[in-house]
């Protein structure tokens, strides 16, 4: 298997990544202004990110089934041409004045963030089983750059709108659909040959009359498949569960955090420290959690981040609300904890599974994961309303018992080569 293929195909996704980055980043808050802005309620402005989770869960499926029958470039160029699409029918919104079809565009731009998960995947079709874990954690660490310059890109943005005659709020998606329009061109013009598809002829050639050719199906028959896939194994599953738990127990607290904050009238600038402090914990660390996936096992990484996540919810959740210091401490465990699980589970499940089945199973992990996302954000907003947030905490510390009893109790093996049904 060709070393500098590995390292084209991980370059070719990092720096898609980069650019994807910048576009969700620059649009994610707008979104929200926007709603508020046209509605007039800032209590429906969460209403924005909420569309987007849900265009990312409901995207995670089709486009792991059309990676299965076409490979994993068309499978991201799609998903990236409909967030362009999606950017673009926000600025008319803009334009129009209509709030409901800004919920429509950011749905659309939301599968950009479905694209960006399934790249991690990408990476580790070609890679050795010995780097699995720093392959996808490196994918997954480009995503640090869009996601700080992408937001810092939102008032020259709306600089250039003015300038343009156009809404300011609609300037941050000029850079959305601008920066992932080049994500496209480059994943459709570089991401050759196809990492799926290659991996597939390297393992027809060395199996020979032992490869299991790959069955196309339709669909929903794909995704049941690859539901199977994951249920009959145990690797997969304690996988899925963790890419899953640790999302949704990191989205629960870190969604709240600024409302817990900003009842005791802490500025905007602190908020955004704190959530700063978050999103460097998630990703700037990443390729040292993929190096120790592939020393020490995605098992007991998998473990760390249980443990992490779990002091994260015990420090933020005793945190008053101005705290700064100790709610710093707090997020940024809770993005370590995220980033552990995240990258653990995706290497389990790469790695638990045979490559015909992979994609199939990878997208109903990525499904899973989005849709406990949704259901953990809106979950949380209830308890903080009809509790509290240090409520909210222990809530989101519940949710990791399973995982870690299932991380005790069940043998995770190697991947096996079984017959596809």
């Amino acid at each position: 298997m060709s070393t500098d293929l590995q390292r084209h195909t991980v370059r070719v996704l990092a720096a898609a990544q980069v650019l994807t980055g910048v576009g969700v980043g620059a649009g994610v808050a707008a979104g929200s202004l926007l709603v508020a802005d046209l509605t007039g309620n800032d209590g429906l402005a969460g209403l924005a990110q909420t569309s987007g989770v849900v265009g990312a869960a409901v995207a995670a499926g089709p486009l792991a089934w059309l990676s299965v029958r076409r490979g994993r470039r068309r499978g991201l160029v799609t998903g990236l041409w409909i967030a362009v699409a999606g950017s673009l029918v926000v600025i008319g919104a803009s334009i129009a004045q209509v709030a409901a079809l800004v919920l429509v565009g950011t749905f659309g731009v939301g599968v950009a963030s479905a694209v960006g998960l399934q790249a991690r995947y990408a990476a580790s079709d070609l890679a050795p089983r010995e780097r699995v874990g720093r392959d996808l954690a490196m994918v997954i660490w480009a995503t640090t750059i869009g996601a700080v310059l992408g937001p810092n890109l939102m008032q020259p943005a709306a600089d250039v709108a003015d300038a343009l005659g156009l809404p300011s709020l609609s300037g941050p998606y000029l850079v959305t659909a601008a920066s992932i329009t080049l994500a496209a061109l480059l994943v459709a013009g570089f991401l050759r040959p196809d990492p799926l598809l290659r991996a597939r002829e390297l393992s027809r050639e060395a199996e020979g009359d032992a490869y299991v050719e790959v069955r196309h199906r339709g669909m929903r028959a794909e995704l049941a498949h690859g539901v199977g896939v994951v249920r009959d194994s145990p690797g997969a599953t304690v996988a899925v569960a963790a890419i899953a738990i640790g999302h949704v127990v990191m989205v629960m607290v870190m969604v709240m955090t600024p409302v817990h904050m900003q009842h005791v009238d802490v500025t905007l600038q602190l908020v955004g420290l704190v959530i700063s402090v978050h999103i460097l914990g998630m990703y700037a660390f990443s390729p040292v959690v993929g190096w120790l996936a592939d020393r020490r096992g995605s098992v007991s990484v998998i473990g760390a981040g249980v443990v992490l996540l779990a002091a994260a919810t015990l420090i933020a959740g005793t945190a008053p609300g101005d705290s700064i210091k100790q709610l710093g401490l707090g997020l940024f465990l809770l993005g370590l904890g995220w980033s552990a699980t995240l990258v653990g589970g995706s290497a389990l499940l790469s790695t638990s599974v045979p490559e015909e089945t992979r994609p199939a199973a990878q997208g109903v992990g990525d499904t899973v994961m989005n849709v406990a996302a949704a259901l953990g954000g809106a979950c949380a907003g209830i308890i903080v309303y009809a509790a509290s947030y240090a409520w909210l905490n222990a809530a989101a510390a519940l949710c990791l018992v399973p995982l870690a009893v299932a991380l005790v109790r069940r043998r995770v093996g190697p991947a096996v080569r079984t017959p596809v049904r």
